[in-house]
């Protein structure tokens, strides 16, 4: 029955990040990719929106409407919501006579404690799964990228998320050395709106700060300074003002947090063996994840590191896929285990 039930299952992998939720369905690929936010009724906790119309609704909510971001740092800060938000979206890809429960692994960071990993799984189990895997994100993500992780041989992977970017070694389908931060495509947002209120004193909200990060956000200095108009609220004054700045000014907002960036990626090849490490500086490192597509980032990473950088081919679907493909995985490389050979 187990087999028969295994064949008819729909296996999904999900990247359950702060900023987007990504699922993948074996033979379907990426079906899902929203942002993780869920509108609810203040009081009622009914869920009135999720996903792309829910995030249009953020910080722009009438009294009796809150837009909730369930997720912070890669953990889940609100169970009760992130199963909304996961059944939400499993709803959207299985359809409704679909007799068998889906199968689900979700890519979670390393950094999360044994509390934050059972109420990862206990929202998937809530949500509707059959069976919950968890993997680090990282070892997905080497497997969403195509990244012959069976090979004796080492291989370096950094998935910057929107909460966490993790660092790991891998060899022999296993995480040799692995570390994380609790800093991601957030903390770029938010380093943005800290610069510019305390140089221009202006206040400006997530999704301008997203939207600069995005269009002239960059790590190294480039040879055409790119302007941009935003608008926000005086910070002396509470009245509305326009304020145009340029990519040179973005990139000196983002330099802390890249800074940690590259020092964590500094530690872990320091903390890599001699022989891994001489593989890694023949194969390079490889780069997923939404925050790895900041412009000049790997360019930077390089310089500092003397190691070459690739980009993934999907940096933003690394994870989702290399979660979907887990079982596959397993079937044809024995014995992956669900955190690489590390964790629980």
């Amino acid at each position: 029955m187990g087999k028969l039930f295994d064949s008819l299952s729909l296996d999904i992998g999900i990247d359950l990040g702060t900023c987007n939720t990504l699922i993948y369905a074996r033979g379907k690929g990426i079906v899902i990719n929203e942002p993780s936010v869920v509108a609810v009724e203040r009081g009622t906790k009914r869920v009135v929106a999720v996903g792309s119309e829910a995030k249009r609704m953020l910080w722009k909510t009438p009294g009796d409407i809150i837009a909730i971001r369930p997720l912070r740092d890669g953990v889940i800060a609100d169970p009760d919501t992130t199963e909304k938000m996961i059944r939400y979206f499993i709803q959207k890809v299985i359809p409704r006579r679909w007799f068998v429960k889906p199968r689900m692994v979700i890519g979670i960071p390393s950094c999360i404690t044994e509390v934050e990993r059972r109420a990862v799984e206990d929202a998937a189990y809530k949500a509707g799964a059959r069976d919950v895997k968890v993997i680090f994100e990282s070892l997905a993500a080497a497997i969403g990228a195509e990244i012959p992780i069976h090979e004796p041989a080492g291989h370096m992977i950094c998935d910057i998320g929107g909460g966490t970017t993790e660092i790991s070694v891998i060899s022999l389908k296993g995480m040799v050395v692995t570390n994380a931060v609790r800093i991601g495509g957030d903390e770029f947002d938010e380093a943005i709106i800290r610069h510019i209120r305390n140089v221009h004193n202006l206040i400006i909200g997530e999704q301008t700060a997203e939207r600069l990060k995005m269009e002239i956000g960059n790590a190294s200095p480039e040879k055409v300074i790119e302007k941009v108009e935003i608008k926000g609220t005086d910070a002396i004054t509470g009245l509305p003002r326009r304020l145009e700045i340029d990519s040179v000014e973005v990139r000196e907002a983002l330099q802390e947090p890249i800074n940690q960036i590259v020092d964590e990626i500094k530690r872990t090849l320091g903390q890599t063996p001699p022989e891994l490490a001489a593989d890694i500086v023949e194969r390079g490192i490889v780069m997923a994840g939404g925050g790895s597509l900041l412009k000049g980032l790997p360019k930077l990473i390089a310089k500092e590191t003397g190691v070459p950088v690739i980009l993934a081919e999907r940096p933003l679907e690394c994870v989702a896929i290399g979660s979907g493909k887990y079982w596959e995985t397993m079937k044809s490389q024995d014995g992956i285990g669900p955190y690489g050979g590390m964790g629980y």
